[in-house]
């Protein structure tokens, strides 16, 4: 049990678990008092908080929409931001990052099951590869207006911010980064399934 006393360590399994906090959720319940793992997608993230407790207060969708958002991209970054202040090296703040985002779709207390892990990786990335978000959420935005389907603009900004880590920086190792892209997509297999088939509700 020695290794438990390992920085590296224990950054790691504060990451894991600080982003399987299920904000969505716990905000959901608390002040509109719906359970959204059993209704809509059945996501935790911030699109199905929005789409679930729009059906009975769209004016308190929107704001816990919003805090969701924030929370589930600030969960991630917060270990992050203690980890770079006390000097842990590139590999662990990486490592820090995925297992954030592994967190948030895999959560230790929802029976490793989640969300989709856009806000959790926008957010890591955000800290990490911050030019890289900035197009990724240009992009987005683009995708989110003119397309109107909230998965397909989240994934391509997803993909968008992987080609600019190429581009803007081909000598750093992309693995982590892949991996957490990888999570993002696997996650997203439902929607992609349903954009084939042409079933995905887009956002009115």
């Amino acid at each position: 049990m020695d290794f438990l006393f390992n920085t590296n360590v224990q950054f790691f399994i504060a990451a894991y678990l600080v982003g399987g906090i299920p904000f969505g959720l716990l905000l959901a319940k608390k002040f509109a008092g719906v359970d959204i793992k059993s209704s809509g997608s059945g996501s935790i993230g911030a699109t199905n908080v929005l789409r679930v407790v729009k059906e009975t207060n769209p004016s308190l969708a929107k704001k816990l929409g919003i805090a969701t958002l924030a929370l589930d991209a600030l969960k991630g970054v917060l270990v992050l931001a203690v980890a770079y202040f006390m000097g842990l090296s590139e590999a662990t703040l990486w490592g820090i990052a995925v297992l954030a985002v592994i967190g948030h779709c895999f959560s230790p207390y929802l029976n490793f099951e989640g969300g989709k892990g856009v806000a959790t990786g926008m957010g890591v990335m955000m800290f990490l590869l911050p030019m890289e978000t900035l197009i990724a959420l240009v992009v987005w935005a683009i995708a989110a207006k003119t397309i109107k389907i909230s998965s397909l603009s989240s994934l391509t900004g997803v993909l968008a911010l992987m080609i600019a880590s190429f581009i803007l920086h081909p000598e750093m190792a992309h693995a982590p980064a892949l991996i957490i892209g990888f999570i993002l997509f696997y996650k997203h297999i439902p929607n992609i399934i349903r954009i084939i088939k042409g079933e995905e509700k887009r956002v009115i």
